[in-house]
Parts: structure tokens; C-alpha cells; sequence
């Protein structure tokens, strides 16, 4: 009976050792199967880029314009985001800054990254105002520096430097390469083609520029996308954020014959919605999800080419962009191509968006 009982006790033993070493393999197998996912939220004509890391980190990249507020803040709710662990501003254009005033209010936030450039529009201004009003800090990151709040996804900031002046805001784009395993992202912001010349003489930053995927620059214009850049980078697949009609005719059929040349998928949130893209460290997946986000410029097609939005109350014109235009009245509005065709009628630059 004692030799029974010492054998089952030994049979129970060995038992409970294979279901402990099980459950230890498959934590570890679940741990490995933990993914990177980078949604590219459709807003109509901007930005907004919402990085899922795998630990389960937030990190923002732009909050598109204010008239996407409720499809950003919805779309964040729904993926369960209570923390934004880091916020990165590319540049501060209303497409890509319009709503982040209203996220910094609705989330808690860690780290709010932007380049070194000011303007005085309002959408600026809010974002500084809730940025001060929540008790941040604003950072403006290294060239080089690796600003991920997750250990196993690296964010290398590539441009632009501190010291660093341009003319145009969208040259200030803080340029990331975000890598998890053997995967890769480019985001380009609105960066245009001064500063891929200026990363493809930077022999170190050149290395890192090939990437599975790239966020084609400044919404696919002809002033982004230089041959040699996308040579370099040659990627899988090329996300394109765009509006649907939108009057600066974006992404440009020069950009998009580039992208075709290479082999490159083309994925555009104005023709597929949201997109998200899964990475296991290995391999990637993308999903193409329909939004009922509207399109921000208007859908008839006799607006398209034109860059300026006149009202023929107040004798001022405005960037589509801007909270003046869009509450202009459709028998009121009036499109100009150039600044100059709108001064000549007799309309005067709008003092928030300074077209």
C-alpha cells in the first residue's frame, strides 16, 4: 500500500512538471506572437497615425484636421486607448495638428514630441494651450534619437535637426523609422524632396532607409517621392493619406507611376479607408477597413487643381484647410487657383491661415 501511494504521488508529480513546462511554453509562445500595429486613420485630406506597440504602448503620430474630431477620438476609443504614451507633431499644419488640442484633453498623455518651428495659426496655438493647460512638456527630439516607449520597436528620429531652417514648414516633418524585428516603417510626415536629398547624404541614416513599408510624403505630391529616394527605400508597400477630391490633387500621378515602377502596393485611405498594418517581427499584414469619414474638399470635380477658397461676403480667401473656409456657405464660396488670381478680384489673405 506505502509502494501504491509513493507511485501515484511520483505519476501526480511528473504530471503537474509537464503542465507547468506546457503553460511555460506557451506563455512563451504567446509572448512571441505579440504584433506591432500601425493604423493609418482615414481623416480626409492630413495626417494621423495611430502605433500600437507590443506591450501595449500608444504612440500618435498627428491627429489629422479639425473637421476629423469625432471619426480620431471614436477610432482611438475604439481600440480601447486610455493613454497615449507618446504624441509625435510632425509639423504644425492644421492637417496634421487640427484635433491634437481636443485628444490632449480627452487622454492621458506621456510624452508630447514636435520639431523646432513655430507658427501663430490657431490650431498651433490651441495644441500649445492644451499642451500648458494638462502640464507637459514639449520636446523637441535629437536627430538619431530612438523616441519608442516600447523596448523590443525601435523610432529613429531621422530629420530634422534642431538647428536646422527651411522656408517651408513641411520641411521641419519630424521623419521617424520605426522597427520591430526584422520589419520596417517609414513615416515621412510631409517631408519633401530637400530633405530626402538631405537623408540620402547622411551615409549612416541612408542604411536605415530601405523599409517594408512607406507613409509616402506630403499626401503623395509631386514635391516628395524623388526617384532616388524611393529606389533607396524601396518598399512593399506604400501608404498614401489622402482626401478623396481633394483641390490640391494629391497623390500625383507622377508619384503614383514611381510607386507602380517599383513594385510598390499602393494603398490610399481616400480609396480603402483606414488601413492597419499587423507585424509579427517576421512578416506583415495589412487590413483595409471602409471609413465614413467625408471627404474634406468638395466633391465636385470643377473645384479640383484649385488651392484657395474665397468668400464672396467677407472679400477674404483662405486655405481649404482652414476653420474660416469650411464655414463658408456654398453660394458664397469662390475657388482661385493662385494667390494672385484672388488678390486681382479683390479678396485679401485670411490672418489665421496666411495663405
Amino acid at each position: 500500500m506505502f509502494v501504491l501511494l509513493r507511485i501515484r504521488k511520483h505519476i501526480v508529480s511528473v504530471l503537474f512538471a509537464i503542465a507547468f513546462a506546457f503553460s511555460l511554453f506557451s506563455f512563451s509562445f504567446a509572448a512571441t506572437q505579440k504584433t506591432l500595429n500601425v493604423n493609418v486613420i482615414d481623416v480626409g485630406q492630413g495626417d494621423s497615425i495611430l502605433i500600437r506597440t507590443p506591450a501595449g504602448k500608444n504612440v500618435l503620430v498627428d491627429s489629422g484636421p479639425n473637421t476629423a474630431e469625432s471619426a480620431v477620438l471614436d477610432f482611438l476609443k475604439s481600440k480601447g486607448s486610455k493613454k497615449l504614451d507618446v504624441i509625435v507633431v510632425t509639423h504644425p499644419h492644421e492637417d496634421h495638428i487640427g484635433n491634437m488640442d481636443v485628444i490632449i484633453q480627452n487622454f492621458a498623455v506621456g510624452k508630447v514630441y514636435a520639431p523646432n518651428v513655430t507658427t501663430n495659426t490657431k490650431a498651433f496655438e490651441s495644441f500649445l494651450l492644451a499642451v500648458k493647460n494638462k502640464g507637459l512638456k514639449l520636446t523637441v527630439p535629437d536627430v538619431g534619437q530612438n523616441i519608442s516607449p516600447d523596448s523590443k520597436v525601435k523610432m529613429i528620429v531621422l530629420s530634422p535637426n534642431k538647428k536646422d531652417k527651411y522656408e517651408d514648414l513641411n520641411d521641419y516633418s519630424i521623419v521617424l523609422k520605426v522597427e520591430y524585428g526584422k520589419t520596417s516603417f517609414l513615416l515621412m510626415g510631409d517631408a519633401t524632396s530637400n530633405i530626402e536629398e538631405k537623408i540620402l547624404h547622411n551615409s549612416k541614416f541612408k542604411a536605415m532607409l530601405k523599409s517594408d513599408v512607406l507613409k509616402v510624403g506630403h499626401h503623395g505630391s509631386k514635391y516628395s517621392s524623388t526617384s532616388a529616394f524611393l529606389n533607396t527605400v524601396k518598399p512593399k508597400y506604400a501608404v498614401i493619406s489622402v482626401g478623396k477630391d481633394n483641390p490640391y490633387g494629391h497623390p500625383s500621378p507622377l508619384t503614383l507611376s514611381k510607386l507602380k515602377s517599383l513594385g510598390a502596393e499602393i494603398l490610399r485611405t481616400d480609396e480603402q479607408g483606414t488601413i492597419t498594418i499587423t507585424s509579427d517581427g517576421q512578416t506583415i499584414k495589412v487590413d483595409k477597413k471602409s471609413s465614413a469619414i467625408k471627404p474634406q474638399a468638395p466633391p465636385s470635380s470643377s473645384t479640383t487643381g484649385y488651392k484657395y477658397i474665397g468668400n464672396s461676403n467677407t472679400k477674404k480667401f483662405h486655405y481649404p484647410w482652414c476653420t474660416w473656409a469650411k464655414k463658408i456657405t456654398t453660394g458664397h464660396r469662390v475657388y482661385f487657383k493662385t494667390k494672385e488670381e484672388a488678390i486681382s478680384k479683390g479678396y485679401i489673405p485670411c490672418k489665421v491661415c496666411k495663405p
